[in-house]
């Protein structure tokens, strides 16, 4: 064996030492960002909140991804316009200073709620930079043919952060209350800026020839989906599901709370049986039959079995191994829809693309967050985990439906769609 397809037999991460850096900055960031929301969220219900808790940590998770959505034009910009190197390490340095200031604050004195959202906001606006210019940067890391696997790895950062950050967000709020949560997102915050510092980004891609003759007009995401309805209806979809899978994150504290009357090694425990799920699903889902859209159907329907178990038995192992399910099937369709995105969009276009998709899926998370966050001081945990499955079918359907039509009938003016999807189904 030569060393040469040793090599290629070796991990991208470990392989391409530029991915490999950028993606273990990805995992750190991610990590705080979510170790932070977590924290919070516990955080709130359990110690700084003595009614109405659910609004509340739904208003938090709402401020959380607000910036992801109202600063989505202006995320597109820049990331067309600045090194993408300097975007990634700019913003997780400022991410990080942030959070080292509050922490600060936060030991001494006690920490007032509006400085905690106030932070959530800033942290959540960095996070909003960081995560779709690295999307757009992928191309610039990897060959053509390393596509997938990047996509691979880049998505299984979410499974990871879930895991690690969701595991330690309560149990440090437990142990050292919510300042030690702070200080921990700014040494992984900076400690992600320095990687970034390491790395190196290969010029990107020469533009085609009819994009050589001038200036190149930045389209609007409209103006991108022209022509692959498809896509349009794969995003309508999972905009829609996003509504009642993200709720997750206010539905599980307050059954945590008030169902299994447990503490926060419990939320801990589901927040890491999700980020399982998602890793393990990040990485087995070329094994899946069918075209995304038909596989996005069938998972959607497991996904809403899953969230929907809870609301029925009332049992910690039982929830745990629902949302390992759960956490699966997101890692499943969101590596089948990216890897066929990455494809499908001109390079020209990637920035206000993936930027414009993370403020729509993003968009549903504040409403989703405010809520169910009123229902839940309303109704009982256990009756909103039956909404969530509820209000999963008819994505599920839509996407199904979806599936079938492409196989039986083509859309017109999609023939390069139709064939990345039969690519993609082969895979």
């Amino acid at each position: 064996m030569t060393a040469t397809a040793s090599t290629r037999q070796l991990p991208l991460v470990l392989r391409n030492r530029a991915f490999g850096a950028v993606w273990a900055a990805q995992v750190l960031t991610q990590a705080a960002n979510r170790m932070f929301q977590v924290g919070a969220v516990w955080w709130l219900v359990g110690y700084a909140i003595g009614g109405d808790r659910g609004l509340a940590s739904g208003a938090f998770l709402a401020v959380s991804t607000l910036p992801a959505v109202a600063l989505a034009p202006v995320v597109a910009r820049v990331i067309a316009r600045c090194p993408h190197r300097e975007v990634l390490r700019v913003s997780a340095a400022v991410a990080g200073v942030v959070a080292a200031g509050v922490a600060g604050w936060a030991y001494l004195h006690a920490l007032a709620l509006v400085a905690a959202y106030a932070a959530a906001l800033v942290l959540a606006a960095c996070q909003a930079l960081f995560d779709p210019c690295l999307t757009t940067s992928v191309p610039e890391l990897v060959d053509d043919a390393d596509i997938e696997a990047a996509t691979g790895f880049e998505l299984s950062t979410q499974s990871l952060a879930g895991l690690a950050g969701g595991l330690l967000g309560p149990l440090v709020v437990d142990a050292g209350g919510f300042p030690a949560v702070l200080a921990g997102c700014a040494g992984a915050y900076l400690a992600a800026a320095g990687l970034l510092g390491l790395a190196r980004f290969a010029v990107a891609p020469a533009p085609g020839p009819d994009e050589a003759q001038g200036p190149v007009e930045r389209r609007t995401l409209r103006q991108v989906l022209t022509g692959h309805p498809l896509v349009r209806c794969v995003l309508l979809c999972l905009t829609a599901a996003n509504l009642f899978t993200t709720s997750v994150y206010v539905v599980m504290p307050l059954y945590t709370r008030s169902v299994l009357h447990s503490d926060g090694s419990t939320v801990a425990t589901f927040e890491s049986a999700l980020g399982i799920g998602a890793l393990v699903g990040s990485f087995t889902c070329r094994r899946l039959p069918g075209g995304p859209a038909t596989t996005g159907g069938a998972c959607l329907v497991a996904m809403a079995a899953a969230l929907g178990l809870p609301g029925v038995v009332a049992n910690q192992a039982a929830v745990a191994g629902a949302l390992v399910i759960a956490g699966w099937c997101v890692g499943a369709v969101g590596v089948r829809f990216v890897a066929l995105f990455q494809r499908l969009v001109p390079t020209r276009d990637k920035p206000v693309f993936f930027a414009a998709m993370q403020a729509l899926l993003g968009a549903t998370f504040p409403l989703s967050s405010l809520v169910f966050g009123f229902l839940g001081d309303h109704l009982s945990p256990r009756s909103l985990c039956l909404i969530q499955a509820a209000g999963l079918v008819p994505a599920a359907l839509a996407l199904w439906l979806l599936g079938g039509r492409n196989q039986s009938e083509p859309v017109e003016d999609d023939e390069p769609l139709d064939a990345a999807v039969a690519m993609a189904g082969e895979r």
